[in-house]
């Protein structure tokens, strides 16, 4: 049974989400605000965290950055405000995902559905196997990384760019493919969310980011990895 954290200070709202999610089978915990959101996150493991951004104490961004210190799990963001920069604030901070306020239940369900399934949660898992590029090793059923022998710690999102990438060296992907292929086609969001994840993935996998050895440019087409 996959277990879902809901932090948010609206009541009534995590309520009604509790209630939805645990009809469709999942195990959900609550927090209200960001400090007792951290407390419970380091002492429990989850599948997936609903993560509001105004929260009390120490609010959404803050949380979510210090979870991506400890741990990948995937994030979807809760908030009212529905600017791209704010969205864009979210991901730099690693979330996986945001949806806004209001949404319908059947629609945060299904990005839910969504993350679990690229994230690996979901009952029917693919065998999958390792992939090696140079000092790179991923581990498609572990959804594990490896650069020359040290764990690194992903998003969801980073995960699936770099097995995108490191299954297709040499071919080069636009935004919009990217877009397509690893958030979805439905996805409503700016192109910009792409240049985040490709800039965090390089931090994380590359020796010098600002000098790429896997993670490269094509400049006015997209990405690609090297041959």
């Amino acid at each position: 049974m996959l277990k879902i954290l809901v932090v948010d200070d609206e009541k009534l709202l995590v309520k009604g989400i509790k209630f939805n999610l645990e009809n469709d089978g999942y195990t959900v915990d609550v927090a209200y605000d960001g400090e007792d959101a951290l407390r419970i996150i380091r002492e429990n493991n989850f599948d997936l965290i609903l993560l509001d951004l105004m929260l009390p104490k120490i609010d959404g961004l803050e949380v979510c950055r210090r979870v991506r210190e400890f741990t990948n799990v995937p994030v979807i963001m809760l908030t009212a405000k529905s600017e791209d920069t704010d969205k864009l604030i979210g991901f730099e901070y690693g979330a996986d995902d945001y949806i806004t306020k209001p949404f319908n239940i059947i629609e945060l369900k299904a990005r839910i559905r969504a993350i679990l399934r690229r994230a690996g949660q979901s009952e029917n898992k693919d065998t999958g196997h390792i992939v090696t590029r140079g000092n790179l090793e991923i581990d498609t059923v572990a959804r594990s990384v490896s650069v020359g022998g040290n764990t690194a710690v992903l998003t969801v999102k980073e995960f699936d760019l770099l097995e995108l990438f490191m299954k297709n060296p040499g071919r080069v992907y636009s935004r919009e493919n990217l877009l397509n292929l690893v958030w979805g086609y439905e996805y409503p969001g700016d192109i910009r969310t792409v240049d985040v994840h490709i800039r965090h993935l390089r931090e994380k996998v590359e020796l010098n980011p600002a000098q790429p050895e896997y993670v490269l440019t094509k400049w006015g087409v997209g990405y690609y990895f090297k041959q």
